[in-house]
């Protein structure tokens, strides 16, 4: 081989490893050292996910409380970026709690950094995240910004059901169903914009319900499960499919244990497979929730649940993930480009969706 050769061979090697996308070889797994549970949440994960030992990060913090102080969340990203390399494209915090840095949700925190205008103090709009939508695969090299996902539930053992429904997840291609719930309640009702759009446009390639009504009972197909109240009724009730997601906008949803609504976690505990939801007040600008469209099509398009999800909130600094963030039900559909298919009337043409080259792929 000549020498010329051996050094186009190497750029390339190197840009490749630089630029992998969102999987296994480029998700650092987080743990709290000093928290038992972490410990076994993050090996139970390394070993489901195949992790490499090199994307493994020990840190230290008092666990068990719902918030981390600035000052300790400041010292644990100063450590992280100096161990941190350019490969890493997202984090999975391997912890239950904390949840919460002052003000913003722990997941955007170690996304974003620690800064103030991600929050909000009453009923104004936060700072906004360009990859909100975006077609990035490298959310680092494009973003400067690594999206981040907890493994929390209920308990030591919901979690690491979680992680066994994620992985279960992959290639499968699901038969479910979108319930898209226009629910009695005006305030957190604010969704239902979007899904005249999602039954026309995806409706060919997934099942989509919109149903006026606050609750569906004994469904045994849920893969998307969108609605706004404070509390969910009959959540247990129902059968979500590996790979699910399901969210309810309101207030303290990311409130994760003993808050005054309904938790995200109850979501978890019922075997959904992501979940998203606000840790302080952010008042019912959709720009702070998931939009279902985006979730759905990114999904739809071959996507992890950690970039579908992410990419569906504008404003994500007040809001929690938590799931499995490498599950992927429509990984390796082959892609297109769909310059006329135009999701929630943007006048940017939608882009990147999945042939028919296998079962729901587009």
């Amino acid at each position: 081989m000549s020498f010329f050769i051996k050094i186009i061979t190497l750029y390339v090697l190197v840009n490749v490893a630089l630029k992998a996308d969102v999987n296994n070889k480029t998700l650092a797994v987080l743990i709290n050292e000093g928290d038992p549970e972490s410990l076994v949440i993050g090996r139970y994960y390394i070993k489901a996910r195949n992790i490499p030992e090199s994307n493994v990060f020990y840190l230290s913090f008092e666990y068990g409380n719902e918030d981390l102080s600035v000052l300790e969340f400041n010292k644990i990203e100063k450590q992280l970026k100096e161990k941190v390399g350019d490969e890493i494209q997202a984090y999975v915090l391997a912890w239950r709690k904390p949840w919460r840095v002052n003000c913003m949700s722990i997941t955007s925190a170690f996304t974003l950094g620690f800064d103030e205008s991600y929050c909000a103090k009453g009923c104004n709009l936060t700072k906004f995240v360009d990859y909100f939508n975006s077609s990035s695969h490298f959310p680092y090299q494009d973003h400067k910004i690594r999206p981040s996902m907890m493994l929390s539930g209920g308990s030591l053992e919901s979690v690491l059901k979680l992680i066994d429904n994620g992985v279960s997840a992959d290639y499968t291609r699901p038969i479910g169903t979108a319930y898209l719930m226009s629910t009695s309640d005006k305030q957190r009702n604010v969704r239902k914009v979007y899904y005249p759009s999602i039954r026309k446009n995806l409706s060919n390639l997934f099942q989509v319900r919109v149903i006026e009504g606050d609750t569906v009972k004994n469904a045994n197909d849920i893969m998307f499960y969108f609605t706004g109240l404070n509390k969910v009724k009959w959540v247990h009730e129902n059968k979500y499919l590996p790979g699910a997601i399901a969210d309810h906008l309101t207030s303290t949803g990311g409130h994760l244990f003993d808050g005054n609504q309904m938790s995200i976690i109850k979501w978890i505990d019922s075997g959904v497979t992501g979940s998203y939801g606000t840790v302080t007040e952010p008042c019912n600008f959709v720009q702070k929730f998931p939009n279902p469209a985006i979730v759905m099509k990114k999904y739809f398009s071959g996507e992890t649940l950690i970039e579908s999800y992410w990419k569906s909130v504008k404003m994500p600094g007040q809001g929690v993930f938590v799931g499995e963030p490498l599950a992927s039900p429509f990984k390796s559909c082959g892609l297109k480009e769909n310059k006329n298919n135009r999701l929630l009337n943007s006048s940017m043409p939608e882009m990147n969706l999945v042939m028919k080259s296998s079962r729901n792929c587009y």
